[in-house]
This record gives structure tokens, C-alpha cells and sequence, in this order.
């Protein structure tokens, strides 16, 4: 189909709940995506920070068409390999002692949310259950986690919503301590904000946070479903700050494209889940973690990961430079290959002109670009997103 006769199936039959590009993507290579009239785009979006490894890699592909061909899908009533080893070795590549696995970044919050209130309860009793989260965060869609949400336009007409949960300004001690008190069981809060405007936590602020929640045996949650799988230029984006959480949620970039979520945590915090207080249909599933293994292995052994260290490094410093010499920038900010733009202006616009110069990137917040481009992206690619950028925001100058 054309993209023009898509759009009228969409709005005749799909509910009404995206604000969708004009564009319907048919295929991709690498980071290269084509639509549905042949013409090929540049990709700085990644499904969201979901394809790290881009479009087709050969050894998620082969993953995949292996996988399936043996078996696709069984239930968690019985044991799974690829999924004893998937935990494995996130296991070994992170704090965490246990995995639980999910379908979607919103799950594994939900996930962590449970836990976090089961644990506590049975630790510290009934009263001990009230969760901070930040303003601005985002954390999905469910109820427990459109209410963890700290954005009133994401919980606009879902009243009422979860009780438990309070708001504290991201960054600011004074604020966060404010909101804690004998019921706070948990504190969640994203490395960085990224639908909050790629907003990037302060180290300062994330060591106070750990010795408070250490010193006052409260949980800390550190949502990675966007940071996490090598996102920031580490596996896992608490690694540069140089504390631990307690538990941690992934998603998007685990699979590669196939959904898949985890939450993970200690084993002490773990061990609150026991047989039917927690469960996933889906969740862990032989095809969905079989991807996964593909996907971290060529991040952690076919040194991936280290490539795209320097990568983010040169699209960081190009768009610094874009600040310096374009009046409309006012501050860039970000880690790897997650970073964000803000501008004076209406962002929005911004996307269609670079939509128009086969450069996809996405708007967040109004006014922050934001660039999370596949984990494979080279300087040569980031130097053509850059010039685009350049011609872009200087025509709006």
C-alpha cells in the first residue's frame, strides 16, 4: 500500500491513539529504513531505542529463523533454556541475583511496583507501601504506571488513579526528601528523563539518593527500559554513576525489536515473589529471549558496545558545536547515543523538515529533539545527520 491509502485504513479501522509521521516504513538495513514509495531515510529514532542493532543484523536474524524453527512459544509451567540463560547473563552483567521477564518496558515497571509494595509489607508491614517518583518521568501506560508517571498529561482522564505514590522535582534533594516518610517503601526515578526531555540525572544527587535509601532501608528503582543495553555508551546507564539500585526494569533495546521487559533485582528483594504472586503469560517466552542473546552477545563480544562509545562521544561534541554556532540551540544535553536538543522554537517542526531531508528524528517535550539512533550508527552517518541539522535549524534562524 501507499502511504496515502495506509493512512485511511488506519484512521478507519485502528483506535485513535498515536499522532503519526506521515511515512509508512516497509523495510530496513542497518540503520537505513525505506518506505512504502522506495525512498530511503536515515533512522535516529531506532523504533524509539528499541533497535540497537538496527534493521536486519545477520546474527539476530539468524537467532530469530533458528529459534522459531525448534519453538516459538511454550509457558512459564515449564523450564526454558534460552530464558535460564538469558537471565544469566544479565545476572553476570549487572548488580542483580534474579530476572523476571516481561513483554514491554510498562510491565517490567509494573513488575518493580509489586515487588517493591510486596517486599516491603512483608518486611516492614502493612503501612510501608507509598512509592516516589519523579516529576516529568515516565515510566508506561498501565494504571500503576501512568500513576508513577509524573505527568499530568499522561494520567488526563483515568481518574482515580492508583493511591501510593507522591512527586519529587527531579535533581532537587531538598524536594525529594520532603516526600519521604514512614510509608515510603521505594524510590523510582530513570538515569535519564527521557521523554521528560533527555534529562540527565545528577551524580551528586544519585549518591545522596542512595545513602538516603540505604540509611532508611527504602527500595531504589532505577527504570532502564531507555537507557539501559548499551544506550548510553555502557551496558546499563547506573554504571556511570557509580551506585548500585536494588532493582532495575529493561526493556526496548533488549530484544532487539521483539518485545521483551525485565525486572531485576537482589536476591533479598527478590525473594518476596514466591509461586502466583507475580506472573506472565508471555513473558520469557524461547523466541523473545533467544533475540536477546543475540543482541547481548554482539554488544558485549563482537564489541559492539565499545564502538558505539566512541560514536555517541562524536555526536555529542557535533551537536555541542551545532550550540556554539546556531542561536536556536539552548542547550544540548545526553549520554551516548541517547541525547537531546532543546530549542526556542517548536521542535515538531523541526522533525517534518528533517523528515523532508530523509533524516527521521523525534520531538519530545515540545521542544527537545531527541536523538537515539541504532548502537551501529557510524561518525560518517552522524556527520549526514548533523549537516542536515545545521541546514535545518539555520533556515528557522
Amino acid at each position: 500500500m501507499l502511504t496515502e491509502e495506509i493512512e485511511r485504513y488506519t484512521a478507519r479501522y485502528l483506535m485513535n491513539t498515536y499522532s503519526r509521521v506521515p511515512l509508512s516504513i516497509v523495510r530496513g538495513r542497518g540503520c537505513k529504513v525505506y518506505d512504502s514509495e522506495g525512498r530511503e531515510y536515515l533512522d535516529c529514532v531506532a523504533g524509539i531505542a528499541v533497535n540497537v542493532l538496527g534493521h536486519g543484523h545477520p546474527d539476530l536474524m539468524a537467532a530469530i529463523g533458528q529459534q522459531a524453527r525448534h519453538l516459538i512459544h511454550t509457558s512459564n509451567l515449564y523450564y526454558s533454556e534460552p530464558q535460564v540463560l538469558l537471565a544469566e547473563m544479565l545476572v553476570q552483567h549487572s548488580f542483580a541475583q534474579k530476572v523476571f521477564f516481561c513483554n514491554s518496558g510498562a510491565e517490567a515497571n509494573e513488575a518493580a511496583i509489586k515487588l517493591a509494595r510486596r517486599y516491603s509489607t512483608q518486611k516492614f508491614g502493612a503501612d510501608r507501601y507509598e512509592i516516589v517518583t519523579m516529576r516529568n518521568s515516565f515510566h508506561g501506560r498501565t494504571m500503576a504506571t501512568l500513576t508513577a508517571t509524573g505527568q499530568a498529561k499522561i494520567q488526563h482522564g483515568y481518574a482515580p488513579l492508583l493511591p501510593g505514590f507522591k512527586y519529587a522535582t527531579f535533581n532537587d534533594v531538598p524536594s525529594l526528601e520532603a516526600q519521604i516518610d514512614e510509608k515510603t517503601a521505594a524510590i523510582l526515578l530513570e538515569p535519564i528523563q527521557g521523554e521528560g526531555g533527555v534529562v540527565v540525572a545528577n551524580q551528586a544527587y544519585l549518591h545522596h539518593l542512595r545513602k538516603l535509601c540505604t540509611d532508611r532501608h527504602i527500595l531504589l528503582i532505577f527504570d532502564e527500559v531507555q537507557t539501559g543495553i548499551g544506550r548510553t555508551g555502557t551496558l546499563f546507564a547506573y554504571e556511570q554513576f557509580g551506585i548500585q539500585p536494588d532493582m532495575m526494569t529493561l526493556a526496548k533495546g533488549l530484544g532487539g525489536g521483539v518485545p521483551i521487559g525485565a525486572c531485576l533485582a537482589t536476591d533479598e528483594v527478590a525473594s518476596a515473589f514466591e509461586p502466583g504472586s507475580h506472573a506472565s503469560t508471555f513473558g520469557g517466552n524461547p523466541l523473545a529471549c533467544a533475540a536477546a542473546l543475540a543482541v547481548l552477545r554482539v554488544l558485549l563480544e563482537g564489541g559492539e558496545l565499545e564502538k558505539s562509545r566512541s560514536v555517541g562521544s562524536h555526536l555529542a561534541k557535533g551537536l555541542q558545536e551545532l550550540r556554539g554556532r546556531i542561536p536556536l540551540i539552548q542547550e544540548v544535553r545526553g549520554l551516548g547515543l541517547l541525547q537531546g536538543v532543546e530549542l526556542s522554537i517548536d521542535g515538531n517542526a523541526i522533525v517534518q523538515d528533517c523528515l523532508a531531508r530523509r533524516i527521521i528524528i523525534n520531538c519530545t517535550m515540545d521542544r527537545v529533539l531527541r536523538l537515539v539512533p541504532p548502537l551501529i550508527i557510524t561518525k560518517a552517518e552522524i556527520d549526514q545527520v548533523l549537516k542536515v541539522l545545521s541546514e535545518v535549524l539555520n533556515k528557522r534562524v
